[in-house]
C-alpha cells in the first residue's frame, strides 16, 4: 500500500497502520480462497437427478459439508466485522493519537486538524469497504450453492447483512462513530469500550426491529380439527401465527394442526392465519435499515468535526 500514489496525510495514514491495513486485505482473499476451493471440491460431484425428478447431492460428495459449515461461521463471523472496526477507530486510529500526544506532530507539519480526521476516516472508510467487497464475493459464490429455504434463509442474519448494502452502512456508521468517540474520550481503552457498546446497542436495536418496517402478509385457512395447519412459503419469515375467533378477534399463539390437540374448544372458531414476511421483503427492508444507518453515519461523522474544530479553534 505504500508504493501508491498517496499524498500528505493520507499517505501517512496508511504508512502509520499499514500492518493493520494488510492485515485486513489479507482477511479478505483468505476467505475468498476458502470458499473458492470449498466450491470447487465441491463441483467435483454434480448433483444426481432421482427418478421422481428431484436433485439430490452425491453421496459420494464430502466437499458440500465443508462448505455448508464454513458457510456458517462465515454467516457469524461477518457480526464482528462492525465491532473490529468501531474499535479499530475509536482506540488506535484516534484516542490513542491524543493519549500520547503524536497528533501534535501532525499539525506542526502544516497539516490542519480537520485534514488530518478526514484522512484518517477516508483511510478506514476506503480499506472497510475494499475488504467488504470482497468479502461480499466470498460469500455470495458459497451462498449460491448453499441456499436452501429449509435450512440457511434470506432473512437469516448473516444473509441480511452480506447479500445487501446493510454491512456497508454498519462499517461507515462504525468508522464515523469510532472517531467521534475516540474525539470526545481520549483515552484508548474507554473509547474501545463505549465504541463496542454502541456499535453493539445499535446492531440490536436494528435486529429487533427490522421486521417491523414493513407490514407482513396475512393468510387465513380454514380451521378445524384434522385440517392441515398453514405452513410458511419457501424463505417466508413467520411473524405470528393464532386462530380467528367468532367476533372477528385474534388469538395469537393458537393453530388448529392434524391432531387438534392445540385448537381452542372452549370458543368459536372461524379460521386460522397466518402472519409472515415474504422473500420480497428482504430487499426494502435493508434499504430501510441502510438509510437509517447512514444518517447516523453522517451525524457522527458532522458530530466528530464539530468537536474537533471546538478544541482546536
Amino acid at each position: 500500500m505504500s508504493s501508491l500514489a498517496l499524498k500528505g496525510p493520507v499517505w501517512v495514514t496508511v504508512r502509520q497502520y499499514r500492518r493493520t491495513l494488510w492485515l485486513a486485505g489479507a482477511t479478505g482473499v483468505l476467505a475468498l480462497a476458502v470458499i473458492g476451493v470449498l466450491r470447487i471440491w465441491d463441483a467435483q460431484y454434480p448433483d444426481v437427478r432421482t427418478q421422481d425428478g428431484y436433485w439430490v447431492r452425491d453421496e459420494f460428495n464430502s466437499g458440500f459439508p465443508w462448505l455448508r459449515g464454513a458457510m456458517k461461521s462465515f454467516s457469524e463471523g461477518v457480526i464482528g466485522i462492525p465491532f473490529a472496526i468501531a474499535l479499530f477507530v475509536a482506540g488506535p486510529m484516534v484516542a490513542r493519537e491524543f493519549e500520547s500526544g503524536t497528533y501534535q506532530l501532525s499539525l506542526t507539519q502544516s497539516v490542519s486538524p480537520t485534514a488530518w480526521l478526514r484522512s484518517k476516516l477516508t483511510v478506514a472508510a476506503t480499506v472497510a469497504l475494499g475488504t467488504l467487497l470482497v468479502l461480499t464475493g466470498a460469500y455470495a459464490l458459497g451462498w449460491f450453492r448453499v441456499a436452501d429455504p429449509y435450512d440457511q434463509l434470506r432473512h437469516d442474519v448473516g444473509p441480511y447483512l452480506v447479500l445487501g448494502p446493510v454491512l456497508a452502512a454498519y462499517v461507515l456508521l462504525a468508522v464515523a462513530a469510532g472517531a467521534l468517540v475516540g474525539l470526545l474520550i481520549r483515552r484508548t481503552l474507554v473509547a474501545m469500550s463505549v465504541a463496542g457498546l454502541f456499535t453493539g446497542v445499535t446492531m440490536l436495536a436494528l435486529h429487533a426491529y427490522r421486521w417491523d418496517f414493513l407490514s407482513p402478509v396475512t393468510i387465513s385457512g380454514e380451521a378445524v380439527e384434522n385440517a392441515s395447519t398453514l405452513m410458511v412459503p419457501d424463505g417466508g419469515l413467520l411473524e405470528e401465527q393464532g386462530l380467528i375467533m367468532a367476533d372477528g378477534r385474534r388469538e395469537a399463539g393458537w393453530f388448529c394442526g392434524d391432531s387438534g390437540a392445540v385448537c381452542r374448544t372452549d370458543e368459536p372458531v372461524t379460521a386460522q392465519y397466518l402472519d409472515y414476511h415474504p422473500v420480497s421483503h428482504v430487499l426494502p427492508t435493508q434499504l430501510i435499515e441502510t438509510g437509517i444507518l447512514l444518517a447516523l453515519a453522517a451525524l457522527a461523522a458532522l458530530a466528530a468535526f464539530r468537536v474537533l474544530r471546538a478544541r482546536h479553534a
